[in-house]
C-alpha cells in the first residue's frame, strides 16, 4: 500500500470507528473523507457509486482499484494487505474470524435496533424495547463468558475482531446502554480504551455524541 494509496469514505459512527481504529492500529496512510449522514451525503450520486446501498464506511484502494464496503470485509481486507491484526496460526485465526462475525450478525444489528428503539423511534414500542434490552443482554453475557480466561476475543492475540466489538460497545457505553454488571467485558473495554490508537480513531472524523 503506497503513500495515500487509501481512502476512507466515513461518519462518526460505530461502524465508522472500526476503521479508523484499524488504520490508526496499522499505522497506514490514508485520506479521510467525511461523509456527512446527516446532511444527506451517504445518497449523494458520488458516493452511491462506491457504495449502491448508500452506507459508510468504504475503502478505496487506489492503486488496486479495489473498492470494499461493510465493516468486517474492510476489516479482513485491512488484515490480509497488511499482514496484521489476523493471528496467522489457524485456530487462532478461525477464533478471531467467527468473533468478528459473530459481532456483525449478532452485536452491531441488535445494538443498532436497540438505539432507534430507544432513542429515536416516533413512538415508544415497549414490546421493541424489552426485545432489544433482552438480546443484547444475552450477547453481554455471551462476551463475558468468552473473556473470563482470555485478554481478547481470539485468545492472547489482539485482533480485528476486538475492533469490531469495540466500535458499538464504545458507542453502548456512551449512551448509557450500561454492561457495567459484565466485569470480564468491563475489563476488556478498559483495556481497548487504554490503547493510543483506540483513542485516536474514535475521534476520526470527529467524536459522536449521544442523541
Amino acid at each position: 500500500m503506497s503513500p495515500a494509496s487509501l481512502h476512507l469514505y466515513t461518519d462518526s459512527s460505530p461502524n465508522g470507528f472500526k476503521i479508523t481504529i484499524a488504520l490508526e492500529e496499522l499505522g497506514l496512510p490514508y485520506v479521510l473523507h467525511h461523509v456527512r449522514i446527516d446532511d444527506g451525503a451517504h445518497r449523494h450520486p458520488d458516493f452511491l457509486k462506491l457504495h449502491p446501498h448508500g452506507r459508510i464506511p468504504v475503502l478505496v484502494d487506489a492503486p488496486r482499484g479495489i473498492t470494499v464496503f461493510e465493516s468486517a470485509a474492510i476489516l479482513l481486507y485491512l488484515a490480509e494487505q497488511s499482514g496484521r491484526l489476523l493471528p496467522h496460526a489457524s485456530r487462532a485465526r478461525w477464533d478471531a474470524i467467527t468473533w468478528l462475525m459473530f459481532h456483525s450478525a449478532s452485536v452491531g444489528p441488535i445494538l443498532g435496533q436497540r438505539v432507534h428503539a430507544e432513542m429515536f423511534a416516533d413512538a415508544p414500542h415497549a414490546p421493541s424495547i424489552a426485545r432489544y434490552r433482552r438480546l443484547s443482554t444475552e450477547f453481554f453475557a455471551t462476551l463475558d463468558q468468552r473473556l473470563a480466561d482470555r485478554p481478547w476475543l481470539a485468545g492472547e492475540a489482539y485482533s480485528i475482531a476486538d475492533i469490531a466489538g469495540y466500535g458499538w460497545m464504545h458507542i453502548a457505553r456512551l449512551i448509557g446502554f450500561d454492561f457495567s454488571a459484565y466485569p470480564n467485558l468491563s475489563a476488556w473495554h478498559l483495556r481497548m480504551s487504554q490503547r493510543p490508537a483506540v483513542q485516536r480513531g474514535v475521534l476520526l472524523p470527529e467524536p459522536a455524541t449521544g442523541p
